[in-house]
């Protein structure tokens, strides 16, 4: 799926497709990082583009999240979804509803499937956490995500790289 959202976005300039893919659930900063660094971007411009884009969704998700899934549940196709996401959510995020703010840091900042700033979103929304401390709660998170994504991607890359040169 990843690969298709990138060859997608292949034909828009470099830096716009690191910030489009820091912004999308699918991707955001774990897939942004990566792939900036892959291209040869300076890592500097990717840390920026790929935070940026990754906290972008995150004022309109926390504003809008509530009342436009209470709006679409009121359909059945859409109220089986929402309470699909929300209880998996819950199931995923009981760091966020014993500690709030600062468990929604840690859920944001741990860079695995099924966390960072969407879902982030979502369980501010779920445990009802205000506004501002569920946005500096989720931009902490998305800072700290950036540091680890960063670190493993180095560290990965200068495996394959010694692994490549240990063969030739």
């Amino acid at each position: 799926m990843l690969e298709n959202l990138i060859n997608i976005l292949s034909n828009l300039p470099k830096e716009l497709t690191v910030l489009i893919l820091g912004m999308m659930p699918v991707s955001e900063l774990r897939g942004a990082i990566p792939f900036g660094v892959a291209i040869g971007m300076p890592v500097r411009k990717v840390l920026f583009l790929a935070i940026v884009g990754n906290i972008i969704p995150v004022i309109p998700l926390l504003f809008l999240l509530e009342p436009v899934s209470s709006y679409l549940r009121r359909f059945i196709l859409f109220k089986g979804f929402f309470d699909w996401l929300f209880e998996r959510t819950r199931r995923r995020a009981a760091v966020v509803e014993k500690y709030e703010a600062l468990g929604l840091v840690m859920f944001v900042a741990i860079p695995l499937p099924v966390t960072g700033a969407w879902t982030g979103c979502l369980a501010a929304t779920l445990f009802k956490i205000r506004l501002r401390y569920a946005f500096l709660a989720i931009t902490t998170g998305v800072l700290i995500a950036a540091v680890i994504v960063t670190t493993i991607t180095f560290a990965g890359k200068g495996l394959i790289h010694g692994l490549l040169l240990a063969h030739y």
